[in-house]
């Protein structure tokens, strides 16, 4: 096998997508003006129709799967920048490519194709395989039956109002100990229903029963304090029954952390109680498992009559959370609309997936999207240089990003005072805002512990993604020096330990039982040239290969081994035609329970799809899958290009 060059980042585009330009503009144009409302078949997310939102919000908050998100404010994912395709295009050329990221090798040999990755969210579907290897699916929303749940007039027995105060009251937004809820119909079914609903809906609060001037009052009060909201009241659940709800997640454009602090605000709980097995991308319908503490399978069903973009179901009830990384990995359906493969180029290139697999890199999403790369702040922590940090976070960047944004940095150039700067910010929770908010604390001179306000994984994400660009860049070296087969003094895992390869057992390995280690203390380097190139690109950085334990603890890296090339599993695929850009190509779990037909596609349409299933191991990249298959990078600012170009 031959390693191939990543020559060209753009492929040309077919005769046939550039005569119907104009017909689909109009039907972009026909799209725009039907929409209403926030019905998510509704909502597109079409480059030309929101481009600040569908490649900026969307594409930036797409987490890396099966790795610890970043917690987003619900808030700020509806806002919109304004800006027409080429505007934003123009923006963008200040973004990553896959090259800045040691992205440069392929390693089929057919032809390049273009084709459009996530036109819409729906055109990419992921679906959790659990650690018995089952794929997780929504295919039923019943709730177990169970004589200790309390009846459904819970959820409507309240006024607006009387929730409102007992909201107020269970997070300690006013001066009140108490809220009192008149009963009108004075019998004892009345009364304990509100006392039901009330100890139900709002954890942390009890209630009693008191007489006033001759009327019955339900009063709720504060039982245990503050911690009462992150711990579940214990006694009002059946010892016979499982502590976590598990239950089958089914979301569209949300990243598992929202959907999570959505879920959260709707069930008046902390966000904690929850576990999931791994995180998944926002722009997609991803289909997850997830257990939360003590809350019923029957108020989790409640919610699917009040939450857009957002199913539950397949309730059961268990004895143990979930833990992150305990998912065997990822099933992935994925649509390439206007393809412009030939029948022969497509047959080659999945076959060559099925068979070889493609180059194990980590994806863009890892880099961040905008002119500061992530790895860049990781390298500034790992030199210990703090104030390299706060400057590449805080400082004006070129590129696309929220008017806020580009004001808080713009203000902080100017003053470098965090309490000027953080007013410029909306919502405060982002990591600027977080940063902001410790130096406002600290002070300039103590820029560590400003830092370390920002959560241990959102902090670790800048050091991991150091690691990920060295890793890249190595692995494209591997390949560009050996080629694809396994050489002596390359790295196999044995029982999970590293040993090298020595020159009379080459034979018995392939390129598919080679690993590469991400750089730390904990680990063993290529006994060849590449051991020698890791040490010439940390010494690059101002950074020892044998010395990677930093002062403070948490910034100290282990290392660890990940395989060069990935082989999917269940890989299929078929071409598909179609005239309408805007039709579904396939039906999704939520559209087979709701018993709609499947997609009618035409015999002989004016465009092209591949649909594509395969699955693939945790933490690793189905963009990289794709990007073997289309021989293109996938960059926001090269497909941001792609999209606008294909719609001018």
């Amino acid at each position: 096998m031959e390693a191939v060059e990543m020559t060209s980042l753009k492929r040309p585009h077919s005769e046939d997508a550039v005569a119907n330009v104009d017909e689909i503009k109009r039907q972009k144009t026909s799209e725009e003006s039907s929409k209403t409302g926030n019905n998510s078949e509704q909502s597109v997310d079409i480059v030309t129709e929101q481009p600040g939102k569908t490649l900026l919000e969307d594409k930036k908050d797409d987490i890396i799967l099966n790795e610890e998100g970043e917690e987003e404010d619900n808030e700020l994912e509806e806002s919109d920048e304004e800006g027409d395709p080429e505007s934003f295009a123009d923006m963008m050329k200040h973004g990553l490519t896959e090259l800045d990221v040691g992205i440069t090798k392929f390693v089929s040999s057919h032809k390049g194709f273009s084709g459009i990755l996530k036109e819409r969210y729906s055109d990419f579907v992921v679906h959790e395989i659990g650690k018995d290897g089952r794929i997780s699916h929504l295919d039923d929303f019943s709730v177990p039956v169970d004589v200790e749940d309390p009846s459904e007039e819970i959820f409507t027995v309240l006024s607006n109002e009387d929730k409102q105060h007992l909201e107020e009251l269970q997070l300690f937004k006013n001066k009140e100990t108490s809220v009192a809820i008149e009963v009108f119909e004075d019998t004892k079914e009345k009364r304990t229903i509100i006392h039901q609903a009330v100890k139900s809906l709002f954890p942390g609060l009890e209630t009693k029963t008191e007489d006033r001037d001759g009327k019955k009052y339900i009063v709720a009060y504060h039982a245990a304090g503050k911690k009462a909201l992150a711990n579940p009241r214990k006694h009002s659940w059946p010892k016979s029954r499982g502590s976590y709800c598990h239950f089958v997640l089914y979301k569209e454009n949300k990243d598992t952390m929202d959907a999570i602090n959505v879920l959260s605000k709707f069930l008046r709980v902390k966000p904690n109680i929850f576990s999931y097995m791994g995180t998944k991308d926002k722009r997609a319908i991803t289909v997850q498992e997830i257990a939360v503490l003590r809350i019923t399978a029957q108020r989790l069903a409640h919610l699917n009559k009040c939450l857009m973009n957002f199913k539950l179901g397949n309730f059961s009830y268990k004895n143990h959370p979930l833990k992150l990384g305990e998912l065997q990995g990822n099933h992935f359906t994925v649509v390439l609309r206007n393809i412009t493969g030939t029948d022969d180029q497509v047959q080659q290139a999945m076959h060559s997936l099925r068979e070889i697999g493609f180059i194990n890199y980590y994806g863009m999403q890892r880099f961040g999207t905008t002119a500061v790369p992530t790895y860049q702040v990781g390298r500034a922590i790992l030199q210990n240089n703090w104030n390299e940090v706060m400057d590449l976070i805080l400082k004006p960047r070129p590129g696309a990003e929220k008017g806020y944004l580009v004001k808080c940095r713009e203000e902080w150039a100017k003053t470098k005072d965090p309490a000027a700067a953080l007013k410029k910010l909306p919502v405060k929770r982002c990591v600027e805002g977080q940063l902001l908010r410790g130096l406002s604390k600290y002070g300039l001179k103590n820029i560590v512990s400003a830092f370390g306000i920002i959560p241990r994984n959102n902090r670790l994400m800048y050091i991991h993604s150091y690691q990920s660009y060295i890793w890249n860049n190595m692995v494209s070296k591997r390949i560009e020096e050996y080629g694809l087969t396994a050489v002596s003094g390359d790295l196999v895992l044995k029982g999970g330990t590293a040993v090298h390869i020595e020159e009379a057992d080459v034979d018995d390995y392939t390129i598919h039982d080679i690993v590469m280690p991400l750089p730390g203390f904990d680990v063993v380097y290529p006994k060849h040239k590449i051991g020698d190139a890791y040490k010439e690109m940390l010494a690059a950085d101002n950074l020892d290969i044998s010395n990677m334990r930093h002062k403070i603890r948490d910034y100290s890296l282990s290392g660890a081994y990940r395989k060069i090339i990935i082989r999917p599993q269940n890989v299929t695929w078929e071409v598909v035609a179609y005239d309408d850009p805007r039709i579904p190509l396939f039906n999704t779990d939520l559209d087979k329970l709701e018993g709609k037909p499947p997609p009618i596609l035409a015999t002989e349409g004016k465009f092209k799809a591949l649909k594509m299933e395969f699955s693939l191991p945790p933490s690793t990249y189905a963009t990289m899958a794709i990007r073997e298959v289309l021989k293109m990078d996938t960059s926001i600012k090269n497909q941001t290009q792609l999209n606008t170009i294909w719609l001018r």
